[in-house]
């Protein structure tokens, strides 16, 4: 492995200025800071984030065809993205281990969020704790990728 895809949906790019009491004060830069940090320096951390759900879904097609990690953010993808979730589960069929993350506890916050479409095809799943969340799951992927 050389390479983690760490994958942001909708709203990612406006970390540490949106809802900063929910999402915390930190930007995407601040935790791809943070994970260049936590992985051997032969680990690449490639960070992106769209608001497209056509981009995420080409992205992941590119971890699947380059056997990448992926860490993944679905954002509000999570709850009714099915063409995501379609995307996802190619991973899980290529033995390529995808880990959703959220900032958040979603099970804690309006009932809409309570469900998601991923984590069904998702190796596991981190949230509520804010970045520390990517941070696990990069550790995670590093003992078992």
């Amino acid at each position: 492995m050389t390479t983690i895809l760490v994958l942001n949906g909708p709203n990612l790019g406006r970390l540490g200025t949106r809802e900063p009491e929910v999402y915390g004060s930190e930007s995407l830069a601040d935790i791809r800071d943070s994970l260049a940090g936590v992985v051997p320096s032969d680990v690449e951390i490639d960070l992106r984030q769209s608001d497209d759900e056509a981009e995420l879904i080409g992205w992941i097609h590119e971890a699947v065809d380059r056997k990448l990690p992926v860490v993944l953010n679905p954002a509000a993808f999570t709850h009714y993205s099915y063409a995501l979730r379609d995307a996802a589960a190619q991973l899980k069929q290529a033995g390529v281990p995808l880990v959703e993350v959220h900032l958040s506890n979603p099970h804690t916050r309006e009932s809409f969020r309570h469900t998601s479409v991923i984590s069904g095809v998702a190796t596991g799943v981190i949230a509520g704790f804010g970045s520390d969340s990517y941070r696990m799951a990069v550790e995670w992927v590093l003992r078992h990728a």
